[in-house]
């Protein structure tokens, strides 16, 4: 199931704030060259270069249609379809920037210390990674899944383990001259109810198991968690649901 930067940018605003208070916190001055990785339709990007407007950029992603959409957003900078997993470069980075993407990808206990060792000294790897795994909004996917009429299909669809900031800490101390981390839950208010937060996970944490479903099975799992999300974020008096969302960041510099 390919990434659609239109679903994404729907729920652009709540996605892109996190971002913000990431790249605020680098403490990393002096920026040649910048890489953001898993870049998606730009929103990233955009935010990285407001910070540092004469550095080179280059953003990378694994999406095609995402990569569409940041090179229209941002026609000055350079973008390329890359796999974050196999990304080995020659050259070092003052800033690696990863928004929302490294919880993709398996074995952080190798992945961050070498995104570290592309660094230059001084230079900093800002990670922000969604930390929602507990959350109704992800356990309700798993237990729909378990419902008969698609458990051989998705039954077993599980996303990759998330780390606590513990783990992150005793991982990049070593490697680090100064390293922060913290977690933050944003609580978005959306207008839509119980259809907001699908539309919100279907071009993310969805997409693992609509991937594997027929359209009609894709319609009658997505009618069931909607259902489920309605009972476990019901409507406030503000006609708005509040959707809390924990995020961990990671901000180690060489």
């Amino acid at each position: 199931m390919s990434w659609s930067a239109q679903q994404y940018t729907q729920f652009e605003q709540e996605r892109t704030r996190p971002v913000r208070d990431l790249v605020a916190a680098i403490p990393t001055q002096t920026v040649t060259h910048a890489v953001d990785l898993g870049c998606g339709p730009g929103n990233s990007t955009e935010v990285l270069l407001q910070r540092y407007p004469s550095v080179q950029i280059t953003g990378l992603d694994s999406a095609a249609d995402m990569l569409k959409a940041a090179r229209q957003r941002l026609p000055a900078v350079n973008f390329s379809l890359t796999d974050i997993a196999s990304w080995n470069p020659t050259q070092h980075y003052d800033v690696i920037l990863a928004n929302a993407s490294l919880q993709w990808l398996t074995d952080h206990q190798t992945l961050y210390p070498h995104l570290a060792s592309k660094l230059t000294a001084g230079g900093s790897l800002a990670v922000q990674t969604p930390d929602n795994l507990q959350e109704p909004s992800h356990v309700l996917m798993h237990e729909i899944a378990q419902d008969p009429r698609w458990r051989s299909k998705i039954g077993t669809v599980q996303h990759p383990a998330r780390h606590d900031a513990q783990y992150y800490h005793q991982l990049l101390k070593p490697l680090s001259q100064q390293l922060n981390i913290w977690r933050t839950t944003y609580f978005h208010a959306l207008p839509a109810g119980a259809t907001a937060i699908v539309d919100m996970f279907k071009s993310t944490a969805l997409r693992p198991y609509l991937a594997n479903l027929t359209p009609d099975e894709q319609q009658q799992f997505l009618q069931a968690y909607t259902q489920a999300i309605a009972s476990a974020y019901p409507v406030d008096q503000t006609g708005s649901v509040l959707l809390p969302f924990p995020r961990l960041f990671v901000l180690a510099t060489r």
